[in-house]
């Protein structure tokens, strides 16, 4: 084909319209994506966040987070942030500082963060905000980046240049019911039933039983007026529990 016949298709009038209608598509691709990028922007930089990662280990994949507690006398902040271990952070202004900075009252290695980043502070009066220091990479609470400070709640979405963690707040304590007998005895070991084993504690009358006994009624009549066995079967009602004694007696003259 020649190039004076590619030329005279190109501007054919079904072509341009093929290219006008691609061109479109694309448009309105975009569109719909900056849509969702304005009201999910978090989920779509997780996803960003996993498609540049190259080992999906689990330190890499561990979730962040950071829980307020404002409870009365107590106010701090418990986050995994910077050395990935729960921690407790208290802070005498109420203001906990994030940022790659060693100086910062949370401290992360992450070379998307600044040094100064931002910071999490509670005031009285309105709760906690976010204040961003002017970062690189921005903050952004639920995909929307702030510029100054925002108000944050109990569970919002927390992004630091292309660090994600959730945020929590707890103001109260709940003291739980005490839990039933029934449901504690469940979880112990039950212990058979029949113990033939000889406890520690019996003191050495119990062993005076004879070494050869007849199940024939006269023997059984003898021990039963024996003042040496009746102590000996005294000390095993003491020790052993009231419904096992029959079965140990029964199959202590079968085995004989």
């Amino acid at each position: 084909m020649s190039n004076l016949h590619l030329s005279r298709v190109e501007r054919s009038p079904v072509v341009a319209e093929l290219a006008q209608s691609e061109l479109q598509k694309k448009l309105q691709l975009y569109q719909v994506f900056l849509k969702l990028y304005e009201h999910h922007g978090a989920l779509l930089n997780q996803i960003l966040q996993l498609e540049n990662l190259t080992d999906l280990s689990f330190e890499q994949t561990r979730q962040s987070y950071v829980q307020a507690v404002i409870n009365g006398k107590e106010s701090c902040i418990i986050t995994n942030l910077g050395e990935g271990k729960s921690r407790k952070l208290r802070q005498p202004q109420l203001i906990w500082t994030i940022g790659r900075g060693e100086n910062n009252g949370i401290c992360v290695g992450n070379q998307y963060i600044s040094r100064h980043h931002a910071a999490i502070q509670y005031l009285k009066a309105k709760g906690f905000i976010l204040i961003d220091f002017n970062s690189t990479n921005g903050s952004y609470v639920n995909g929307e980046r702030i510029y100054q400070s925002q108000e944050i709640q109990d569970g919002d979405s927390i992004r630091l240049g292309n660090l994600i963690f959730p945020f929590f707040i707890n103001l109260s304590t709940q003291i739980l019911p005490i839990v039933a007998t029934e449901l504690l005895t469940q979880s112990i070991p039950k212990k058979n039933k029949l113990n033939t084993r000889e406890p520690e504690n019996f003191s050495d009358e119990t062993k005076q039983f004879p070494s050869s006994l007849s199940s024939s009624p006269e023997i059984l009549q003898k021990l039963k007026s024996s003042d040496r066995h009746l102590v000996g079967i005294s000390i095993l009602e003491k020790h052993l529990k009231l419904h096992q004694n029959s079965e140990i007696v029964d199959s202590f003259f079968e085995s004989k």
